[in-house]
């Protein structure tokens, strides 16, 4: 199958591009390299690579296409607190552009890379299925449901969507991201001997691993039709649930015992949700997800100690989506709509 995945240099799309080409796929991969050089790996970089920002790709660029995977986005709260605006720009207009160019190319499958963010607040406890109320509180969970309101519309008999309500991801990859909440809590205690929790850590948070994340994106890939066509599925299981305070101690075991500190004001995260994971089990029975909190905080605590990970590079740019934002703009690299200026 030619999977054409854009954002395969990110977080996420450089170990869905492995699991893809490792599953026998041809994988062709569009990214606008925004963290070019944020490698953790010593040369990671890709040499010289065309830089492809998604608000201006058309149909030309899924020939031949057997399904996109679409990854490509400003990917957390903070970035979508930078600009809601422009959050809303990349994450959901250029996300149904790509889905009307993908159709018009004869593409049969669109998997979209979603969020359980979508979710919010959970005031009442219970698990939330894909058929729950959404009710996103931030631009980047916003930008979700509108994107996945607006592919459902372009589903026909031959252009099936599909999209995945992610967990919280974790674990190590080539371009490491560190504000994201296990691999973030490993990190306080790696470089720091002491664990910060930035809120109460109260909030439960659904987590999983992003090489289970990739083998899901597989199993929607080779599914039949009927099986997922517009449907959504919430991606990780009931083990991997967990407050934040839980995950914190987990770290702390795995990194044989430090400090746990209540860094922030002491105040509850307001996105704090639990979620059904059962309509994906349902769906792909023989699945199994390889990757749990613990096993993950050992693989992100052992990769730190061979890359000798210090403080100066956990605050720096290159594993904190913001910051490297940041860089590129003050610099002159990107304008303020975050488009490359030219050299």
């Amino acid at each position: 199958m030619k999977v054409v995945l854009t954002g395969h240099h990110g977080y996420i799309g450089s170990i869905t591009a492995e699991e893809l080409r490792a599953a026998g796929h041809d994988v062709v991969g569009l990214d606008t390299y925004f963290y070019l050089g944020c490698d953790f790996w010593p040369g990671d970089t890709e040499p010289s690579p065309d830089k492809v920002d998604v608000r201006s790709v058309g149909p030309e660029a899924f020939d031949g296409a057997d399904a996109v995977v679409h990854l490509a986005a400003l990917s957390n709260d903070p970035l979508g607190a930078l600009s809601p605006e422009l959050t809303l720009e990349i994450n959901y207009r250029a996300s149904e552009g790509i889905a009307r160019a993908a159709r018009e190319a004869g593409v049969p499958r669109f998997v979209f890379a979603s969020s359980c963010s979508m979710y919010g607040a959970a005031a009442d406890g219970k698990p939330r299925t894909e058929e729950s109320e959404l009710a996103p509180l931030t631009a980047y969970a916003e930008s979700k449901v509108r994107s996945e309101a607006a592919l459902r519309t372009l589903a026909t008999d031959s252009f099936s969507p599909v999209f995945m309500r992610n967990a919280t991801a974790y674990g190590v990859s080539p371009r490491l991201r560190l504000d994201i909440v296990l691999n973030n809590l490993a990190a306080w205690a790696h470089t720091t001997g002491k664990i910060k929790i930035m809120s109460d850590g109260t909030p439960w948070r659904p987590i999983v691993h992003i090489r289970d994340i990739s083998r899901a994106t597989i199993a929607l890939l080779e599914a039949p039709r009927e099986a997922v066509h517009n449907e959504s599925f919430n991606i990780g299981h009931d083990a991997d649930t967990y407050q934040v305070r839980e995950l914190a101690e987990i770290v702390r075991e795995a990194a044989d015992g430090c400090e746990v500190e209540i860094a922030g004001a002491g105040d509850p995260d307001p996105r704090s949700y639990r979620v059904d994971f059962s309509k994906f089990a349902r769906t792909f029975p023989e699945f199994e997800y390889e990757w749990d909190a613990r096993r993950g905080a050992q693989e992100l605590l052992d990769a730190f100690r061979e890359v000798g990970l210090t403080l100066a590079d956990f605050e720096g740019h290159r594993f904190i989506r913001l910051n490297q934002l940041n860089r590129l703009r003050a610099d002159g690299s990107l304008d303020e709509t975050l488009h490359w200026r030219a050299a």
